[in-house]
């Protein structure tokens, strides 16, 4: 059942600071900067309530900072970074794991093309159910978030119980946030086909506004795609259909989104690979389809209503709330081919039919207070939240059997469970207070925060009876400050901040006691540096993780004394380098050290799954010699990685490059974007990284995949 706790309305218009200014790209002049100014959200850009583009268009000058709403990156004491539409049409990316391959401390952490996206942000995982929908966590799409009504892909790294709360499945390294599409001031037409593979796609995304003074808008987006994909007789099928309204005039601004989205997929799922030994057999084909029978169908479909109100200057109020229903059955979890031997062979694969569902509702409101204390100017933020969350699973498994990475076995999927009984009810509740201090005309700005978060759980076995209760709270703090010692142009910051993860349940026969533990408190220290340079910009920054984990001491005795610590430095850059000349990317040197483990038998040794070396680098040129033409390429690569925590399994390290071409045109006076992009290029086999903390388990890397695509605006 679905159950919403009302939380007091109130509310904010969010100031949203400006320090470069970005023409089209298609547009003949350069990038100018300007000095930071403030404007109000019902300035008339496409996306009013969102930070304009940086010199480039490929990422924003800021983005949303949980409850404290949009800040400019260079106020911002934390690195974060906000990919734009632009970017995600012009590498034509599908996926969210095709945007957060621009980002070199991101990786992907289950195989390229699987029905799950989750990910490794600074050496901890964030799980699919970790992402946020227009600041709200719960409310995203299972499987795959269709980005065709996405504006922009927001990721924070780090920890961020403060400013979001804590995320369902308690992911630490960092928040993913998707703002949603809105209508701008021109009317829009847009409508794009393409080809992928086999796999045939089209798309519509329509806007427009109306009213006297322009108060309301309207944008749909929908799309299709069927066909074969670079998997080796798979087929895959996505539907979606989106609409955002918003109002804003005056003093309020709100707004109502609504999608529904299905995915099914038949004759095959990419597969992960559970290693027996310490000698690894080499990286399959990514085509070669190992579980050729696999078949499955995801279900989505959520609203979200938020409103914004400035009572005056001094106090503004927001609030929102979002339904979330989730069904799925089929092959979907548990796609490994397991206990591999050196040859590449598994006498112990199984496969599972699943059918589940999830219901939902989240909710946030909060008051934001401006005022000064003598020379002091302050941004004081109260803000609570909520998610609730009701979820059922079952699952059938068949026999073990014998196959080859190689040359796969032919298996018959087991019979779909008829029903899916509830397995859990989740709350999670949270009240912040928080104050940003500014002193000297904003050259230093200081945050202070708590947050009080609530964690509630029952599990239910098959007959709906309790099997075990969970109610836990925790205060976690946070201190941050940005300087800008040289102007506004170059900022140095430092956070402390803490994550939370819920405490594992643990009963027996399987340990020696029955236990709930309380809520792990990850904590994150960090200092780095802010250039804009006008037309490109960078960020450093150093940063050291600390988190907790259950281990099993002696005689079956759980403990959480364990920890897992990953040490950092990261540099970051994007913009405008020369004219028509775009670079995105980075680099990330990670040290992941088990600091605590059981019986002190691996302390000392890396931590699975974090590479010394994570880098990317993307350009873009827009060139002279043909008008309209605009070559593109990107480099991946990721240093070697231990699967298990003895360090015996070990996976190479692993380069990607990828390339593309757009060419932007006129047809019968309207215009034409002709793009074609082709992911891993040379055709590599390579393990991409580790699925898992406890289990040697390896992901595959993407097959070449070519993707074609026009799109041409009425």
């Amino acid at each position: 059942m679905l159950r919403l706790t009302p939380i007091a309305l109130a509310l904010s218009a969010m100031a949203l600071p400006v320090w470069a200014q970005t023409p089209p790209n298609d547009a003949p002049q350069e990038a100018v900067t300007l000095p930071a100014v403030k404007v109000t959200a019902s300035s008339a850009n496409p996306n009013a309530e969102l930070p304009q583009p940086y010199a480039g268009g490929q990422v924003a000058q800021g983005a949303r900072l949980g409850a404290l709403g949009n800040q400019d990156v260079l106020d911002t004491p934390f690195n974060i970074t906000s990919y734009t539409a632009e970017l995600i049409q012009s590498q034509q990316a599908r996926t969210l794991a095709e945007v957060l391959g621009n980002d070199p401390s991101a990786r992907f952490t289950t195989s390229s093309g699987h029905q799950y996206e989750n990910f490794r942000l600074r050496g901890f995982d964030v799980h699919a159910s970790d992402v946020a929908l227009n600041g709200l966590f719960g409310l995203a799409p299972l499987g795959h978030v269709p980005l065709e009504f996405v504006e922009r892909v927001e990721v924070l790294k780090g920890p961020s119980a403060l400013f979001s709360g804590m995320a369902p499945s308690g992911g630490v390294g960092g928040v993913i946030n998707l703002a949603l599409k809105r209508a701008g001031e021109e009317p829009l037409n847009r409508l794009s086909v393409g080809l992928q593979e086999g796999q045939g796609f089209t798309s519509a995304d329509i806007a427009r506004r109306f009213g006297e003074h322009q108060e309301w808008g309207l944008r749909v987006n929908g799309a299709y795609s069927d066909g074969e994909t670079a998997l080796d007789g798979q087929s895959k099928k996505r539907e979606l259909l989106s609409a955002a309204l918003d109002y804003r005039h005056r003093g309020l601004s709100a707004s109502l989104d609504a999608y529904t989205v299905r995915e099914s997929f038949k004759d095959g799922s990419p597969a992960m690979f559970w290693f027996a030994t310490t000698d690894i057999p080499d990286a399959p084909d990514a085509g070669i389809n190992q579980f050729p029978t696999g078949q499955g169908q995801l279900d989505s479909q959520a609203v979200i209503a938020r409103a914004e109100y400035a009572f005056n200057r001094h106090l503004t109020g927001f609030a929102s709330v979002g339904m979330l229903n989730q069904d799925y059955t089929g092959f979907l979890s548990g796609t490994h081919v397991r206990q591999l031997n050196a040859a590449g062979t598994s006498t112990a694969t199984r496969t599972y039919g699943q059918r589940g569902y999830t219901d939902g509702t989240s909710a946030e409101a909060g008051l934001r207070a401006h005022f000064a204390t003598g020379p002091v100017r302050h941004e004081l933020v109260l803000h609570a939240t909520q998610l609730d969350q009701e979820s059922g699973s079952a699952s059938n498994s068949s026999s073990a059997y014998t196959t080859s990475i190689y040359q796969p076995t032919v298996q018959a999927m087991p019979a779909l469970p008829t029903t899916a009984p509830k397995t859990s009810e989740n709350t999670l509740s949270s009240l912040a207070l928080v104050d940003t201090l500014s002193f000297l005309d904003d050259a230093v700005r200081l945050t202070l925060g708590l947050r009080d978060q609530r964690v509630k759980t029952d599990n239910f076995n098959a007959s709906g009876a309790v099997t075990s209760s969970y109610d836990k709270r925790v205060v976690t703090p946070a201190v941050a400050l940005v300087v800008k010692p040289w102007g506004p142009d170059v900022s140095l910051y430092a956070n402390r901040v803490e994550g939370l993860s819920k405490g594992d349940a643990v009963s027996t026969p399987t340990y020696a006691f029955n236990k709930v533990f309380a809520p792990y408190k990850t904590q994150q220290m960090e200092v780095g540096a802010k250039w804009n340079a006008g037309t490109f910009a960078h960020t450093a920054s150093a940063f050291e993780i600390t988190k907790p984990m259950l281990i099993t001491l002696s005689g079956n005795v759980p403990s959480d004394g364990g920890e897992k610590r990953v040490r950092g430095v990261e540099w970051s850059t994007f913009g405008e380098v020369l004219p028509q000349v775009r670079l995105l990317g980075g680099v990330a040197y990670s040290q992941g050290e088990q600091t605590k483990t059981a019986n002190n038998q691996f302390n000392g040794k890396t931590a699975v799954g974090v590479p010394r070396w994570q880098g990317n680098l993307g350009a873009e040129w827009d060139t002279s010699w043909v008008p309209g033409l605009t070559l593109s390429t990107r480099l991946q690569a990721t240093s070697s990685q231990y699967l298990d925590a003895a360090n015996t399994m070990r996976i190479p390290g692993w380069a990607q490059v990828d390339a593309g071409a757009a060419y932007t045109t006129r047809l019968d006076g309207r215009k034409l974007v002709l793009r074609l992009n082709v992911a891993n290029l040379f055709d590599r086999h390579y393990y991409s990284g580790s699925f898992s903390d406890t289990t040697p388990i390896a992901t595959l890397g993407q097959a070449r995949t070519v993707t074609a695509s026009a799109t041409m605006d009425f």
